[in-house]
């Protein structure tokens, strides 16, 4: 992993290629404009031959249908087994172009470079790709680990303010369930980090990385501790950061004040810290149920233990979940 800002100026960046490789860049529109030409021209200037297939912009899109695009456009050039994937993009370009790595003819080699902090944190590392199912996200992919990932700090100044908040929620994360010192330094850090500052930056993201990597040298698979990172993504991630605190709280194992620091925190980086006012309490637990912990037909939650410690627990009683969730919602109207 190389983390600097200046690295798509740099073909060394991207190693493993070499001159005479083959690429095929997957990206999407959005970005297309912003990198596509200068990146081909840096690989190519070095030798590798360069394709490029440029995919709609969107979650929605995260589908077998438009993964196939990529198939199309492997076979037509074409590619063979030596082929790289380069995955330019945020979280849906990732998964979607290490999904289709793992199944080209069996699995070829990948290189990520996420384009948003949350790709950078999160879905970059650990080899975890899939595409999305009407009924269900992330329901079908496969683990496939990327041969380097190249991570351009320069790519964050073109993000919209929400989308930096929204990978701010998975870097808080992992300081509550996995490291709590991290989180002490998130709290003198945050707004260093809302300005971009590089030093700052580089810094959060690498930690980050190295703790999901721990985690998943230790549980590639998610069988046991890998669980822990389903806390939750995103904006939902946050709002739902806080129903976790709260419900642990109500088991009797997590400090009040403790939870009131979380919420503080996310404030900082511009996260909500409720969900939908017009979602009932009783709305969530369909979806909940459909979460990809429940093991059984039993709903686990991730639940902080304290700030830098968390665990996976079953069995909490539905009464439970739906006074945490109701907690969290009264106490922010």
């Amino acid at each position: 992993m190389t983390i600097a800002a200046g690295l798509f100026d740099e073909p060394a960046s991207f190693l493993p290629l070499k001159s005479g490789d083959q690429v095929m860049l997957v990206t999407n529109e959005t970005l297309a404009p912003l990198y596509l030409d200068h990146l081909r021209s840096v690989l190519e200037n070095a030798g590798v031959k360069v394709d490029s297939v440029i995919l709609p912009d969107g979650e929605q899109y995260k589908s077998l249908t438009v993964m196939d695009q990529v198939f199309t456009a492997l076979l037509q050039k074409p590619h063979g087994r030596d082929t790289t994937l380069v995955a330019l993009g945020g979280g849906v370009v990732g998964d979607l172009s290490g999904f289709a790595a793992a199944s080209y003819q069996r699995g070829v080699r990948f290189i990520q470079v996420p384009t948003t902090l949350l790709s950078q944190v999160d879905s970059s590392v650990g080899g975890k790709t899939a595409v999305n199912h009407p009924l269900g996200k992330n329901m079908i992919g496969a683990f496939w680990q990327p041969a380097s990932v190249v991570i351009d700090l320069n790519c964050l100044k073109t993000l919209p303010q929400r989308e930096l908040s929204s990978g701010l929620a998975e870097v808080i994360k992992y300081g509550i369930i996995l490291d709590g010192d991290f989180f002490d330094w998130l709290e003198q850090n945050i707004d260093a980090l809302m300005a971009l500052d590089e030093k700052a930056m580089a810094y959060c993201i690498r930690r980050c990385c190295e703790l999901k990597a721990e985690v998943v040298a230790a549980d590639e698979r998610e069988t046991g501790l890998r669980a822990l990172l389903n806390l939750g993504q995103g904006e939902a991630g946050a709002a739902g950061m806080v129903m976790a605190a709260h419900a642990s709280e109500r088991l009797g194992q997590f400090n009040a004040q403790d939870t009131q620091r979380i919420i503080a925190l996310l404030k900082r980086a511009g996260l909500p810290v409720t969900g939908p006012r017009e979602m009932s309490a009783q709305a969530y637990l369909p979806h909940m149920m459909r979460d990809k912990k429940v093991l059984a037909g039993e709903l686990r939650l991730v639940l902080p233990l304290a700030i830098g410690k968390s665990e996976v627990r079953g069995g909490v009683s539905h009464e439970v979940v739906l006074d945490a969730i109701a907690d969290t919602q009264q106490e922010h109207e």
